[in-house]
């Protein structure tokens, strides 16, 4: 094809040709894009469907914030069953159009007749800044029978009407739930009020019910279409089966990119054995896990039976710990762990339990919260940023400390002087203060059987253990530090808390209540528990500082 070549000529007739400019009004108007057809005489009755003027004035005002752009459009706005469907205000650009039809008639001189022929002209009025919109799917709608009692009681409560309420009593709850109405007059007689017999066409009956079947608030958490496009998901796979008594073969849909659940095996300290091979499942899966790093995890259980899950990390370099934090295969095939008792959540190597051998005393694991560090529930994005800002952190802590990418970090070990982590939970092995490590060394407070709850050692023993290694770490983060003979006096005294008149008093009795079956080696503290302590605390404390001030 030849094409002509672009000329002085060609630029003339384009330049000739411009579209001519208009003046644009500054007169701002808002915009609202009813779901509808809006005739001029229903335009009252679609306002009061999302809300009436005053929902219009407070969403389309200039100082409005997020929460105040929000509204509804309800189909039934004197129902309060009915769903209504949510809208927002958003920011536009629009220009407001008025558009005006001139019609005039022409002689159709095939047709013989006169057809009328319009011609349109346009002119810009103002500038839509503002623009509310209803893009959400319409929710599941459904209607209670309004002669219920419950649904007048609803109705009366909108309405106001304090007789009505007050007059309303719990109806008696029949046992017929399924009961026929009046069939249809129009085409046989209604039968009687005594009269049982019903009508033998079925298309003449109507089913009734006494369940007051109220509908839930929503009935679908989806507002955005999902659009599939009539495809069959490419991950379901049709599965087949025979039925081995009758022959009669099904087809059932499976996800074959299900999730399967790859934990470590769990034993419960009421288990007669403990696991001693990795489940069939994980088994199975075993080629797709790193070899490398399962022989590393392979020798540290061999050097050490049990684990917490810090300290195995620790001893791992900082891509070796993020591939077992990724793959959850790994620990399944290396490691099985307690759900209850002295050894709760530790990973310990296949075959090896702890209930049956006292060197085991060393590997149980201490745990209690900090109440003073606030629990806060923060947003799913939040938590994200933060876990990829804490494995960041962890690998640029784990480098920094050693320089040969060996990841020797100490995070997991109390020593009474520095402080590695917000949350107290130790191995009693992996505690080196001189002063914890004598107590927990010491023969004379080992007992011959193991206990649920204290493990190896006697509850004197480990109520101490746990009395002094919470106030040296409590100490550590009020920001001193702890010595021996204030632990010794708080023994002593049966008293948890600083040795100053600045530090907060915490009593404890030693003699602890049993907690649960499942919290049993856990020593945590119930939070009403942990208030009333630090209350009755308070209370002694402004007692003793009445009587020694000098107006006593």
């Amino acid at each position: 094809m030849n094409y002509p070549e672009a000329g002085p000529s060609n630029t003339q007739s384009s330049s000739s040709k411009a579209a001519p400019s208009h003046p644009l009004p500054s007169r701002p108007f808002y915009s609202v894009e009813f779901p509808g057809y809006v005739k001029d005489s229903s335009v009252p009755q679609a306002v009061k469907h999302i809300g009436g003027q005053s929902t219009l004035n407070r969403i389309f005002n200039p100082n409005a914030t997020k929460t105040d752009m929000l509204l509804e459009l309800n189909w039934r706005p004197d129902n309060p069953f009915s769903h209504p469907i949510s809208g927002g205000v958003i920011v536009s650009h629009g220009i407001l159009l008025k558009v005006v039809k001139k019609r005039r008639k022409r002689k159709d001189g095939a047709a013989g007749g006169e057809q009328p022929q319009g011609e349109f002209t346009a002119e810009a009025v103002g500038i839509i800044s503002r623009t509310a919109r209803f893009r959400s799917m319409a929710d599941f709608q459904f209607t209670p029978d309004m002669t219920d009692p419950v649904v007048k009681l609803r109705m009366a409560m909108d309405n106001m009407d304090v007789q009505a309420i007050c007059n309303y009593t719990v109806p008696p709850e029949e046992e017929d739930y399924g009961i026929p109405k009046d069939f249809d007059t129009s085409t046989t007689a209604p039968a009687s009020a005594a009269s049982t017999e019903l009508p033998s066409d079925p298309m003449q009956r109507q089913s009734g019910s006494h369940l007051r079947l109220l509908p839930p608030p929503l009935f679908s958490r989806q507002i955005v279409p999902h659009i599939y496009n009539y495809k069959q998901n490419t991950m379901s796979i049709v599965s087949t089966t025979v039925d081995e008594e009758t022959g009669a073969e099904k087809k059932r849909l499976v996800n074959k990119s299900r999730w399967v659940p790859t934990g470590p095996a769990q034993a419960s300290y009421s288990d007669a054995n403990v696991p001693t091979e990795p489940p069939q499942s994980a088994q199975d899966a075993k080629g797709r896990a790193d070899k490398r790093i399962l022989e590393l995890l392979k020798n540290l259980f061999d050097e050490r039976p049990a684990w917490t899950r810090v300290a195995l990390s620790n001893q791992l370099s900082p891509m070796d710990s993020r591939e077992l934090t990724n793959s959850k295969l790994l620990l399944t095939l290396a490691c099985y762990t307690f759900s209850d008792g002295p050894w709760r959540d530790t990973l310990c190597r296949f075959g090896y339990d702890p209930r049956k051998d006292p060197q085991a005393r060393f590997y149980q694991r201490i745990y209690f919260r900090n109440v003073n560090h606030p629990i806060v529930r923060v947003s799913v994005l939040k938590r994200r940023q933060e876990s990829r800002s804490a494995i960041l952190e962890s690998l640029s802590e784990k480098q920094t400390s050693s320089g040969d990418d060996s990841g020797n970090v100490k995070s997991h070990i109390f020593d009474g002087v520095n402080q590695t982590r917000e949350t107290a939970t130790f191995q009693l092995c992996d505690i080196i203060d001189p002063m914890l490590k004598g107590m927990i060394e010491d023969e004379d407070a080992v007992r011959d059987e193991c206990n649920e709850r204290d493990g190896w050692y006697t509850t004197h023993a480990i109520e101490r253990i746990k009395i002094v290694l919470r106030h040296k770490y409590f100490s550590i983060l009020d920001g001193h530090r702890a010595t021996d003979e204030d632990c010794i006096a708080l023994l002593e005294s049966g008293i948890q808390g600083g040795a100053d008149e600045n530090s907060r008093m915490v009593y404890r009795d030693i003699r602890r209540l049993r907690p649960g079956k499942h919290n049993m080696a856990k020593g945590a503290q119930r939070p009403e528990e942990a208030a009333a302590i630090r209350l009755r605390a308070k209370l002694d404390s402004n007692a003793r500082a009445a009587l020694g001030s000098p107006s006593a």
